[in-house]
């Protein structure tokens, strides 16, 4: 547990000192007993059983039946066109599956490679695979956490938890202890392996190492779960079975017929032989493959990547997506969307970290405004993120939140750089969750000013002042009220809300000093912004009979609010949290799991078991995802949907598709494309049918009414030969119907007949 602990009692239940850490004899010994800090990896499929694997269809053995016996009777011609159809399907199967999964060893490569430790009393750095329980971590910004681990100093420090939680915000960590029943995400005085320090520095004492950690046990869910079958493949193995059993039985009835009317038995034997071989589609493989194929080109171009061609067909049948928020549904980037100013509230226009948009009072844009030109001023410089363009592409280093800052700012035509160099950082009062706020001292023409920012309550509490009209004017108790108003507003639409304030002080002031007697000049609300096409998307998935679900590890009041905004929340749903979700039984989840249309601050095992419920009511379940955090219930959907942008290594190898623009709406595209190959499959089954059974049943009739057989069996294989060739192949290209995607998605039990 050590987060509901006493760092004294954490210490002391893993043996180690705070100011010494490990001897090196200790710490060989725990290795030994712990093994290396290294994630296990599970063990690959080789190449020769992966390919033999394409083979197991029921009607592929029964086509590969179908050519022995073709051969044996001296038609090779026949034997030959259905071996290559046959071998056309496994090969390209195979090359389409060839790339083993790399999970386990893509979540190794999210580890740091060498850590800050305290042995023997003395700092150095250690191999993160010789990392034991009970070494002492030192931490600072930039660094990658190498295992997990109790902290037992935190000064100012936040970490990015995004690729384990979701959530966009970087946690900020504490020494508090916590209640037993916190959840993991809220566990803010632990830090866990492959998450990265982003502002400040700190001490932790390991706690756990190598399958222990969170990721370990990530690795473990990975391994355990095996990927079904695609609706596609059961539905043709089912058909195949289907088509065996009904032909053996009808060919060997007229086989008896005709022996009874007085035809050589052996002859019989030919001719039934000749008339089983005709009555299957041997053409059905190179359709099916041949389609998906098509397909996979076709969706490349509308941005999404398949990984394995018969899920393809799966999103055709899809009826429900369960889509993570931070970086799918919203853009993973915090943006500043409203500031207040002199009483007046702006908003502001763009999108990302790209420095373009504008300010707005009501519809009027705004160019100049002192108000905002000073509030702008010390968002910029009482912040320690960078803005960068590489590639034409707009980035930001550091913290998100102070990112926000450094963009709205460009937008007002504040460059960092810029200001930083006409007014110059003399000193500061670091941020810490104790204090809430952040000040910098800075130079400028007319002496030195304090900056700061921070919790608007903690902003408006150190000053006495606010800048109005141009002018400071007293901060009265009813002034102070209508901004605590504003404040609420804002939190109600899910905006992070910040404080700021100035003060011209005297050179000789101690930084400690500055935080009183302040100006209040305003306030920002930054959240991490939906995307605008996924609003339209997601109408469109309903029309198609297809239900959006969001599974985030982000706050239950900020994804029902962008749940609520896109269309996912509808009256009556149910929202849960990963608490709630953990007191439920199986039964109580089972009965309420189709009432659900939002999950939040959840984990991996919690994604999974959403996902496993779902596929319990017989729904096809595709799941959208672009973190590690993400990875296990990716692999157990029906169609693992990753994000091939800001997804990471894992989630892209644990999917079977990859949308190549991150962007949700071309899911959309790519059900169109999955419903329409199964269309074409569904016609090629329906006209081959309609071929054999004619030819099983002139034949038929010729026995039964004239006692002659209409056509022999070299015939009857020139019939197949012919019917079976170019046709079929000219349906599995044919284009989407118009309306396709109004209709509701296939069943998951309906057969392809």
């Amino acid at each position: 547990m050590y987060y509901d602990e006493a760092a004294d009692a954490v210490l002391n239940n893993l043996s180690t000192s705070e100011e010494v850490g490990l001897s090196s004899e200790e710490a060989e010994k725990r290795l030994d007993k712990y093994g290396k800090n290294e994630l296990k990896e599970e063990e690959k499929t080789s190449v020769v059983k992966l390919f033999l694997s394409q083979f197991k269809s029921f009607l592929i053995v029964i086509l590969i039946a179908a050519a022995l016996v073709s051969a044996f009777l001296g038609e090779l011609v026949d034997a030959f066109v259905i071996l290559f159809t046959v071998v056309l399907a496994s090969v390209l199967g195979f090359v389409q599956e060839y790339r083993a999964e790399e999970s386990i060893k893509l979540l190794k490569s999210l580890t740091s490679p060498e850590a800050l430790v305290l042995r023997d009393g003395k700092e150095g750095k250690v191999p993160s695979s010789l990392l034991v329980p009970g070494d002492i971590l030192l931490l600072q910004a930039g660094d990658r956490i190498p295992a997990d681990a109790r902290l037992l100093e935190a000064l100012s420090m936040k970490v990015d938890e995004s690729s384990l939680t979701g959530e966009s915000v970087p946690v900020e960590k504490s020494i508090n202890i916590f209640p037993p029943e916190t959840p993991q995400p809220d566990r803010k005085n632990m830090v866990y392996t492959g998450t990265s320090v982003t502002y400040g520095r700190g001490k932790a004492v390991i706690t756990a190492t190598g399958m222990s950690t969170a990721f370990g046990k990530l690795a473990g869910l990975l391994g355990e779960i095996e990927r079904d079958k695609t609706p596609l493949q059961e539905k043709l193995d089912q058909f195949g079975r289907w088509l065996g059993t009904a032909t053996l039985i009808i060919v060997a009835f007229v086989a008896i017929l005709g022996i009874i009317e007085g035809f050589d038995p052996f002859e019989m034997f030919l001719w039934g032989v000749a008339l089983a071989v005709a009555a299957i589609p041997e053409a059905l493989p190179a359709v099916v493959t041949v389609g998906l194929a098509l397909g996979v080109r076709r969706m490349v171009k509308r941005h999404a990547l398949v990984r394995k061609l018969p899920s393809v067909e799966t999103l055709g049948s899809t009826n429900i997506i369960c889509t993570d928020k931070t970086g799918t549904l919203t853009q993973n980037k915090m943006t500043v969307e409203k500031v207040y100013a002199n009483g007046t509230l702006f908003t502001v226009t763009g999108e990302g970290y790209k420095p373009t948009g504008d300010f707005f009072r009501g519809d009027s844009p705004v160019s100049k405004d002192i108000h905002l030109h000073k509030l702008l001023v010390t968002g910029t410089l009482c912040n320690d993120a960078g803005l960068v363009e590489e590639e034409g592409t707009w980035d930001i280093i550091g913290d998100p939140t102070e990112g926000a800052l450094v963009v709205a700012a460009a937008k007002g035509g504040l460059w960092k750089a810029v200001l930083e160099e006409k007014h110059e950082r003399k000193g500061e009062v670091p941020f810490s969750s104790e204090r809430k706020m952040m000040t910098t001292l800075n130079t400028s023409e007319d002496g030195l000013y304090a900056h700061a920012k921070g919790a608007p309550e903690v902003i408006l509490a150190s000053c006495t002042k606010i800048f109005l009209e141009g002018h400071e004017e007293d901060l009265t108790p009813e002034r102070k009220q209508e901004i605590l108003n504003i404040v609420n507003d804002l939190a109600n639409q899910t905006l992070r809300v910040m404080g700021f304030a100035y003060r011209k002080v005297p050179e000789d002031i101690l930084p400690e000093e500055t935080e009183k007697d302040m100006v209040f000049s305003g306030l920002m609300g930054m959240r991490d912004p939906p995307r605008e096409e996924v609003k339209v998307a997601i109408a469109t998935c309903t029309s198609a009979g297809i239900r959006t679900i969001m599974i985030t590890g982000d706050h239950k009041t900020t994804a029902f609010a962008i749940a609520k905004e896109l269309g996912i929340f509808r009256e009556g749903d149910l929202v849960l949290t990963g608490t709630e979700l953990e007191a439920l039984g199986d039964r109580e989840f089972d009965e309420i799991v189709e009432k659900v249309s939002v999950y939040a601050r959840v984990y991996p095992e919690h994604k999974l078991k959403v996902v496993e419920a779902l596929k319990k009511k017989g729904y096809i379940v595709a799941m959208t995802g672009d973190g590690v955090n993400d990875a296990p219930a990716l692999k157990a959907a029906d169609m693992g949907i990753a994000m091939g942008i800001t997804g990471t290594d894992v989630s892209k190898e644990a999917s079977s598709m990859i949308l190549t623009d991150d962007n949700f709406a071309s899911i959309v595209s790519a059900v169109e494309e999955g419903r329409n190959i199964l269309k074409n499959i569904k016609n090629f089954i329906a006209y081959g049918l309609t071929c054999h059974i004619g030819l099983v049943l002139i034949v038929l009739v010729g026995v039964l009414a004239w006692h002659t057989l209409p056509v022999i069996a070299v015939q009857i294989l020139w019939i197949n030969l012919i019917t079976d060739g170019l046709p079929p192949m000219a349906l599995s290209m044919e284009a989407p119907d118009r309306g396709l995607m109004k209709q509701k998605p296939t069943k998951a039990k309906e057969g392809l007949v």
